[in-house]
């Protein structure tokens, strides 16, 4: 499965912050839109970097009370994992493991258009096993279309 399928069962918004936002701000939009993890830019599409849910733990552990008044720019991810449209799920997969992160940024040439995240990979690896159990339940009972 191409990542472009991903995208198309999702919300087509890419969520994002500007670099001098404070973090308590991000957090926030991750309540509000039940997520974890945000673009960095000034404009739709750029991406400077990343931050996530992590990012904002390890900024308290690192500065205490003073990291939800602090700018995204101070404590965002700026080695973002990436990959393209058209890679398949198992790269992006492999990406997750070898970065181990659970997000990773679609680009689309120099612009940002998405995201997939863990819970896709779940949800899509589940479909597909799904399908293939009805799959085998249709040969073995004798229904499976030739």
């Amino acid at each position: 499965m191409h990542v472009c399928q991903i995208l198309k069962s999702k919300s087509p918004e890419l969520i994002s912050v500007t670099p001098d936002q404070p973090m308590v701000e991000a957090l926030r939009l991750f309540r509000d839109n039940n997520i974890g993890f945000v673009v960095v830019g000034r404009s739709p599409g750029e991406c400077l970097g990343t931050l996530s849910e992590r990012d904002c733990c390890n900024a308290v552990a690192e500065y205490g009370t003073e990291a939800p008044v602090m700018r995204v720019a101070d404590i965002m991810n700026r080695s973002v994992a990436t990959c393209s449209t058209e890679d398949f799920l198992p790269f992006v997969m492999a990406i997750m493991t070898e970065r181990r992160t659970r997000h990773v940024l679609v680009m689309d040439g120099d612009t940002a258009v998405g995201v997939v995240s863990i819970g896709d990979v779940v949800k899509h690896r589940l479909d597909e096993s799904l399908r293939n159990e009805q799959a085998l339940h249709e040969y073995i009972a004798g229904t499976a279309h030739h």
